[in-house]
């Protein structure tokens, strides 16, 4: 029995139907569940959440295939009774408002909606094999047994002191693995903890069980992944107990996202494991689980694709799921909105293999096919349509002070020589009623410049020295543009003095508001190479020109005591002086003169 995939930390849930997998569920960035079929290669079903934009979806997991519907219902023929037990039907979607919902692929609408238990973001939901069960792990460190028939609540407890973050029943449906600090494993019947596995020092994403023999006999093993771990850890429950460490683990290239395997059913039945990573590529491994393995092992075959461009650039593959000939897979890749599901043929006996596809050609010929059933409204020729774009790309321009309010459709949207001239307008001082732009009109001009690289409209941009207006202008910079503002900001940096005050400011902006994104690029290091460079250098630099800055306060402070000693000497030797010159001069007769001269000089002094 396969095991389908997805865990928490991916983002972008993927997960391909049990058993038949012939549909592929997945949730993209604007919130939607998609359900493609996978025979086909089109867009089956499409489902928005009423809060699809508060409460995005955080975890898929495929509901075990139903039988026919208890009631009245008319009579099956036998070709049918095969297809109605096997039926793919419920999907449970976790979201970030702590809520379960419940999806009916059969009847292409809500079922119903879990909601009332957990009180954090839902990170895992886990359907029990055989009973009308589904379990859900939270943040709020609980784990809820829900009831499917009623829709309610049956049991909930408190699984750790840190977040759940992933779940796993066994294939009997008597255990429970749950992740928090630590992994546990619950027995279902009395929800008492049976046992405890330590290993992991960052999240736990997936926990799978990897064979269907039961705990007494040392046979039952689980693996487990963990959020930027590189190793696939395999646990062994044994009967005495002495299972702290891990018995064996694979090595992977990047985190695992999304796992598919073949549980072993016997000490002679190899396990069948297919691993796609963070950075896109798969992994296949074989191997026997039969007791503790010390080196880890490597995979017996690695699948990257890339495009046919010149230079040719990495396609990531998003899920992958094993067939029943170990030479078949069923490969879903591309982008969340629009994948490429294909079913292709690898030669295992290679340990690098690596396919070229042409995505775009495949794309525009499957969003032909999923378009063609989408009917073109009639638009009437006085109607207004909106279109959804960037923030700030469609934003109105503020006019003057005092202007009044646009008629009609004969206002024209401001040219950027009208925008640079408002700019320049508005930074002038002193000038009473001078218009200012909106900050949405700051921030489509520095896309604008950065894209054209035009220095004249970037210019007038990086001018401002207003700390609120680059925070609002960086905080609606799209993501796309951020890393573009960067590099930017990076190369005025190692220009003017005066200039790189200034783009400082705009730097601890671009930090302040977009580090989670920038943090999620893969090859950061690499792109922000210059300005990690350039930030050391100066770093090194600022503790020498202390130093120096130490020394030369020293020395101007001693110039300083040493020219008021000087002057104290040249003080009193005037003094004496004067007094020997105001004597003589009243032996001569000649009174008042020298007295003043003497208070004059004494008032310089």
């Amino acid at each position: 029995m396969a095991a389908d995939g997805g865990s928490f930390s991916l983002g972008l849930p993927c997960v391909f139907s049990p058993k038949s997998r012939q549909y592929l569920a997945l949730c993209a960035q604007d919130g939607r569940l998609r359900i493609w079929n996978t025979d086909i290669k089109t867009l089956n079903q499409e489902y928005v959440p009423s809060a699809h934009l508060s409460a995005t979806c955080t975890c898929i997991s495929w509901g075990p295939c139903r039988k026919a519907k208890e009631g009245p219902q008319r009579k099956k023929r036998k070709s049918e009774a095969g297809q109605v037990e096997n039926q793919v039907d419920l999907l449970a979607l976790g979201t970030a408002a702590g809520s379960v919902i419940i999806y009916s692929t059969v009847k292409g609408a809500l079922h119903c909606t879990l909601d009332g238990s957990h009180s954090g973001v839902v990170n895992c939901v886990q359907w029990h094999p055989e009973d009308c069960l589904l379990y859900s792990g939270s943040d709020d460190t609980h784990i809820v047994e829900w009831d499917l028939q009623t829709g309610k609540a049956r049991c909930k407890w408190k699984a750790d002191r840190a977040p759940v973050t992933s779940l796993c029943v066994s294939p009997d449906g008597k255990l429970l693995l749950s992740a928090g600090h630590t992994i546990k494993m619950w027995d279902l019947e009395t929800k008492e903890v049976y046992r405890k596995f330590t290993g992991h020092s960052t999240a736990v994403t997936t926990l799978r069980f990897a064979t269907t023999r039961p705990p007494d006999s040392n046979g039952l093993y689980f693996l487990s992944g963990a959020a930027h771990d590189r190793l696939l850890s395999v646990w062994q429950v044994r009967e005495d107990g002495k299972d702290k460490n891990s018995v064996v683990s694979f090595n992977l290239t990047d985190e695992p996202h999304h796992i598919d395997l073949f549980t072993s059913n016997s000490k002679e039945e190899a396990l069948r494991l297919a691993v796609v990573c963070k950075d896109g590529q798969l992994h296949l491994f074989e191997h026997f689980l039969n007791g503790p393995c010390k080196k880890p092992l490597s995979p017996l075959c690695t699948v990257q694709m890339t495009g046919v461009e010149d230079s040719p650039i990495p396609v990531p593959l998003l899920a992958a799921a094993l067939t029943t000939d170990t030479h078949s897979l069923l490969l879903a890749y591309g982008n969340h909105l629009q994948p490429v599901m294909e079913r292709v043929e690898v030669n295992t006996a290679e340990r690098h293999v690596c396919l070229t596809r042409d995505v775009h050609t495949t794309l525009s010929l499957t969003m032909e096919t999923t378009v063609s059933k989408v009917k073109t409204p009639v638009v009437n020729a006085k109607s207004q349509v909106v279109v959804p774009g960037l923030p700030g790309h469609q934003a109105p321009v503020k006019g003057a002070l005092g202007s009044e309010k646009r008629k009609g459709t004969d206002a024209k949207e401001m040219s950027i020589e009208e925008r640079l001239g408002k700019i320049e307008m508005s930074s002038e001082k002193g000038v009473k009623g001078a218009p200012s732009l909106q900050t949405d009109n700051f921030a489509v001009l520095l896309v604008q410049g950065l894209e054209s690289k035009d220095a004249n409209i970037l210019n007038k941009v990086f001018q401002t020295r207003k700390d609120m207006l680059i925070k609002k202008t960086v905080a609606r910079v799209p993501l796309p543009a951020v890393l573009p503002l960067v590099e930017e900001i990076t190369k005025r940096m190692q220009g003017h003095p005066y200039t790189a005050v200034l783009m400082v400011r705009w730097l601890k902006a671009v930090l302040m508001q977009h580090t989670s994104y920038l943090a999620s690029l893969p090859d950061l290091v690499f792109q922000l190479g210059v300005l990690y460079h350039m930030i050391e250098s100066r770093v090194k630099m600022f503790h020498k020109l202390t130093k120096l800055h130490g020394k030369l306060y020293l020395l101007m402070t001693q110039v300083a005591t040493s020219s008021n000693e000087v002057k104290d000497v040249d003080h009193t030797a005037k003094l004496v002086y004067e007094e020997e010159s105001s004597d003589e001069d009243n032996a001569s007769g000649d009174e008042g003169l020298p007295d003043e001269d003497s208070d004059v000089e004494l008032g310089g002094g």
